[in-house]
């Protein structure tokens, strides 16, 4: 399935205004009610998504399979914070993007991604039958 389309510079921008429920208070990261690491992460997946997303061949997905992330500042109620995300790599159907979050000129995250290219159908049926109590039908 890899697709030449997919190439290394892809690059891929996402804001979020920080609210109450991006909070590490909010997401049980823990007690502080600022940017939580799992909304850091999230944000930074989808950058990596929308990198990729119109040059995908039809039914085609890629899923996260290992993230480095550091996550390095405090990022209050209010602010803004951008990812952005850029194919580093293609190696067949394995793309390993660089990602940074950042609040104004501070960096807030930064890391790697790792996605697999793969047929969406497949993958989902794979997944629900995966799911299944054995026994069932």
């Amino acid at each position: 399935m890899p697709d030449q389309t997919v190439t290394p510079g892809l690059t891929a921008r996402v804001e979020l205004t920080v609210t109450d429920a991006d909070t590490a208070q909010a997401v049980g990261s823990g007690d502080v009610p600022v940017l939580g690491t799992p909304r850091v992460l999230a944000l930074a997946e989808a950058a990596t998504v929308a990198a990729t997303a119109r040059r995908l061949p039809p039914g085609s997905t890629t899923v996260g399979v290992r993230v480095e992330l550091a996550h390095l500042a405090p990022t209050p109620v209010g602010r803004v914070v951008v990812a952005e995300a850029r194919v580093d790599e293609v190696d067949g159907r394995r793309l390993v993007f660089t990602v940074g979050v950042t609040d104004g000129d501070a960096t807030v995250a930064e890391g790697r991604v790792e996605r697999v290219l793969l047929d969406r159908q497949r993958f989902v049926e794979r997944a629900v039958g995966a799911s299944r109590p054995a026994g069932s039908a």
